[in-house]
């Protein structure tokens, strides 16, 4: 009889620890927050959208993490691991010193795939376009970096692609008046 009732309890419980699931979906709203604050601790506000009056959203970048619940799971956006703020002191480092003259002059853009492309290398001379390539590809090596540490930081390799998709938006968004950004359809756009 003992065994009986054991094997019932065991049954019972199992059944009830596999209809238990956990929850755990994409945060996009607090992904966008970390993707905002990173992207803007890189190539930071428009003068011209301040000149013109606009109202850029402030920044104050201090790393830190996010937390969000669902009924069922708590999930942690972390943008501060030592990796991400590594890559991202490249990113900034690279983008003061070169990549925001190359912006300015429309000579990159910004790819509708969270990357960088040379848009017109006949503005440079020869030596120049050899420099370009390279911090393209060094920045390029950087971005996909960056989008696979923050998945991995927060546990979710899975979320590579969803991080990158929002990263795309907010490079566009925050890109400053005249440069270049390839929208949805391919078509380069002047913002």
């Amino acid at each position: 009889m003992k065994r009986v009732k054991l094997l019932v309890v065991s049954s019972v419980l199992l059944f009830i620890t596999a209809c238990v699931t956990i929850n755990v979906y994409f945060p996009a709203a607090e992904a966008e927050d970390a993707a905002s604050k990173i992207v803007n601790k890189i190539i930071g506000e428009d003068e011209n959208a301040v000149n013109e009056g606009t109202n850029p959203q402030s920044f104050n970048f201090n790393p830190l993490s996010f937390f969000i619940s669902s009924a069922h799971a708590e999930v942690n956006i972390n943008i501060s691991s030592p990796a991400i703020v590594e890559i991202t002191n490249r990113m900034k480092a690279r983008y003061d010193n070169h990549l925001k003259n190359y912006l300015d002059k429309a000579i990159i853009g910004f790819s509708n795939k969270g990357f960088i492309q040379i848009l017109d290398a006949k503005k440079l001379g020869l030596k120049d376009r050899q420099k370009a390539k390279k911090l393209v590809a060094d920045e390029n090596r950087d971005r996909k970096a960056l989008y696979r540490e923050l998945a991995v930081a927060n546990g979710h390799p899975d979320w590579e692609d969803a991080i990158q998709n929002v990263f795309v938006k907010q490079w566009q968004k925050q890109a400053h008046t005249g440069w270049k950004y390839q929208d949805a359809s391919g078509t380069w756009q002047t913002k």
